[in-house]
């Protein structure tokens, strides 16, 4: 049977004094002491024998006991206790040393963790945005304050209820990022969806954040609905009081006695100036309908330089010249790209009206990405914010749409459009970036 090492450093102890110990006998056995005294004698050297062995064995055994009871401590999460290195010598106390400097990293550590666990779930209490974890079979694991509302209820009776008894199981399916119609018991509304997995505990979870959408879209189609009142009511004002003003005046001429001599010419000018500003409020209206309504772009492939040519030589008042880009073709919707081309162009060609400056039509690809130049040698851009505002403009006549319909045609298509002044030289750059892949 195998000996404990306990056992085995006994035996070697006793081992070590055993030829002392047998000498010391013998040599006490052949003196010419009295057996009385032999006896004690002997009786002390075993006695003296076995409890050196004994002490020998336990002051090897001590440091081996203080290092089982150090990492003990370690692994049970307490990181307080310290052996005293410093009263050793040689590979021992290097030992000691060195699990005491692990101790106090450990040490640091947890009350990092601890400190960083507190600030997060502050954070999460804090934020206006619900959280919620659940583990793989969909229950509840961790719920901030914000989720709590949702819920309409405390995070300690709705930790370990299942998603389907929250009313969140469609939220723990389907595509993330989304956004989502939801009717939960502390109130509905829509949300925006993002869910994530990670793990704990070697176990994997599912973090799910709820992002109230209602408020700031109501706030953001309370907005739209003063502006577009506001433009709607100016234009219309516009129109109207002239209209009304003849009205009046066309009354009042009618009932002169006797009538002026010239009546029927003042009723004439004064209903064409009706007509006209009809027309003009007509055309307006008529504009913004075209605004509203622009279609879902219809993606077919689109080569990009028979484009830019057909595009470029409908415009003839200024020399357009192309100075082009790679050979590629992309995802688009060929006519709605080619309305946005000719209305940068022609914007451009009126920009350098006065004068009389070319227009400068390139792309480039890069990073995915087709990055398309229209640079005009003109005046530049007036100093305004406005320039993506509906109905805003600064030309005579002009409906103040297309630049508003050319970054709508360019955002549809999962791009943008940028406008700049030049830094080479005086005049205008509009950019417009588009994938090159088509936008899911």
């Amino acid at each position: 049977m195998t000996r404990s090492p306990e056992r085995r450093l006994q035996a070697l102890s006793l081992g070590g004094g055993a030829p002392a110990v047998l000498l010391s006998l013998i040599l006490l056995f052949l003196s010419h002491w009295p057996w009385p005294l032999k006896a004690l004698l002997a009786a002390l050297i075993l006695i003296v024998w076995m409890e050196s062995a004994r002490r020998l064995r336990n002051r090897a055994l001590r440091p081996m006991q203080t290092l089982a009871n150090l990492l003990a401590a370690l692994r049970e999460g307490d990181y307080s206790f310290r052996a005293k290195g410093d009263l050793q010598e040689g590979g021992l106390g290097d030992v000691y040393r060195e699990l005491n400097t692990l101790s106090e990293l450990l040490q640091q550590q947890r009350i990092g963790a601890l400190e960083a666990t507190a600030l997060l779930r502050t954070v999460m209490g804090e934020i206006d945005v619900a959280i919620f974890a659940f583990d793989a079979g969909n229950r509840l694991r961790l719920v901030n304050r914000a989720g709590e509302s949702l819920l309409a209820r405390p995070a300690a009776r709705a930790t370990g209820a299942s998603a389907e008894e929250l009313g969140l199981a469609e939220a723990l399916s389907g595509g993330s990022p989304r956004l989502v119609d939801l009717a939960l018991p502390g109130r509905a509304g829509r949300w925006e969806l993002r869910r994530g997995p990670f793990r704990q505990g070697g176990h994997p979870h599912t973090l799910l954040v709820l992002s109230d959408l209602t408020r700031p879209l109501r706030e953001e189609e309370r907005q739209a609905w003063q502006r577009l009142v506001r433009v709607l009511s100016h234009e219309i004002n516009n129109t109207l009081a002239p209209i009304h003003s003849l009205a009046d005046s066309l009354q009042n001429l009618i009932r002169k006695t006797p009538r002026p001599p010239d009546m029927e010419e003042d009723l004439g000018k004064g209903l064409d100036i009706i007509a006209g500003r009809s027309e003009a409020l007509q055309r307006f209206l008529q504009a913004y309908a075209q605004l509203a309504k622009l279609p879902p772009p219809v993606l077919r492939p689109v080569d990009l330089g028979a484009l830019a040519t057909r595009a470029s030589s409908l415009e003839n008042r200024v020399p357009v010249r192309l100075e082009g880009g790679p050979s590629l073709s992309l995802e688009a919707d060929g006519d709605q790209l080619e309305q946005l081309l000719i209305n940068l162009l022609k914007n451009a060609a009126e920009a350098c009206g006065t004068s009389g400056g070319a227009v400068t039509l390139g792309w480039r690809a890069e990073r995915g990405q087709l990055e398309l130049v229209v640079e005009d040698e003109g005046p530049g851009l007036p100093p305004s914010s406005n320039l993506f505002v509906p109905f805003f403009t600064t030309k005579p006549g002009g409906s103040g749409i297309g630049l508003l319909l050319c970054r709508q045609i360019a955002e549809a298509h999962g791009g943008s459009l940028r406008l700049e002044n030049r830094t080479d030289r005086t005049g205008a750059r509009a950019t417009l970036q588009l994938p090159l892949a088509a936008p899911e």
